[in-house]
């Protein structure tokens, strides 16, 4: 019998805790969820929106993604909280550093992610993750990026030129009432990007409240193309429930769709 995927849903998978070892000395606290039973097709590394107002590994599509996808789309899932962020999960070491210091953070959740061997590394980023995926991200053993609404607030255009020398995929999907940056001016900015592609989201916020399995079929249809898509809503087999109360406070109510400061927006020229 057919059982309604919900947000609390957690289909089957294997999910173990990790632990990232930064180049700075910092021991960052992770989750990995991986199909039950092949391999995985292809990997998301998830960098989490601003910590400082309630990002981290849990925002509520990355938790969605890691519950979902290893079983729907045969993906593995990577979740870390970076530097100084806590979840249920527990606290990473160190202090938020304004996407400095959490270039370390990014690259030791690509080393994990090789070292492991995990295929077809992909980054994912949201919101401030966006920033660290440009800055950091363009590393040789990352196949391309996922970009879910981009601020372009702490990076700058030449992060954006790093990536414009490659071949690598950029997709930005850009929510049409999102309170940074909306489509027309990210078509923009991401000009300088020849092979980025960005993806307007009709009637999306920046928190993606109600469009999660949206996002999630755009991640799929880019990084496992051969999966069909819409994913499924139902699912037929075994499925624990999540305590998605235990996130509340550290998701929707603490962005609270305010913008927040930051550094001054620079625009390409």
């Amino acid at each position: 019998m057919s059982t309604p995927i919900r947000a609390s849903s957690i289909l089957p998978g294997r999910r173990e805790d990790i632990e990232l070892h930064t180049a700075d000395g910092l021991t960052l606290v992770g989750e990995l969820a991986r199909p039950l039973d092949r391999e995985p097709a292809a990997t998301l590394v998830c960098l989490h929106p601003l910590p400082t107002h309630g990002g981290m590994m849990d925002s509520h599509v990355f938790r969605k993604a890691a519950w979902r996808l290893p079983a729907l789309a045969g993906l593995a899932v990577l979740r870390f909280n970076t530097r100084g962020t806590s979840s249920v999960r527990g606290t990473s070491e160190g202090a938020f550093d304004g996407a400095v210091g959490e270039k370390f953070d990014v690259a030791a959740a690509i080393e994990y992610a090789e070292f492991h061997e995990l295929p077809n590394i992909w980054l994912v980023g949201w919101s401030f993750g966006t920033d660290l995926a440009l800055k950091y991200g363009c590393d040789p053993a990352v196949a391309g990026a996922i970009l879910l609404s981009p601020p372009l607030r702490y990076s700058a255009p030449e992060d954006l030129a790093v990536w414009a020398e490659t071949d690598k995929p950029l997709t930005a999907l850009v929510p049409e009432f999102d309170d940074y940056l909306r489509p027309e001016e990210a078509r923009e900015r991401f000009a300088a990007v020849p092979q980025a592609e960005v993806v307007g989201v009709d009637g999306a916020k920046h928190l993606w409240v109600g469009d999660a399995e949206k996002v999630l079929d755009e991640i799929v249809r880019r990084v496992a193309p051969g999966v069909p898509l819409p994913l499924p809503t139902t699912w037929d087999g075994p499925m624990e429930t999540g305590d998605a109360s235990a996130y509340a406070d550290r998701t929707v109510a603490a962005f609270a769709d305010t913008p927040v400061p930051g550094p001054a927006q620079r625009r390409a020229e």
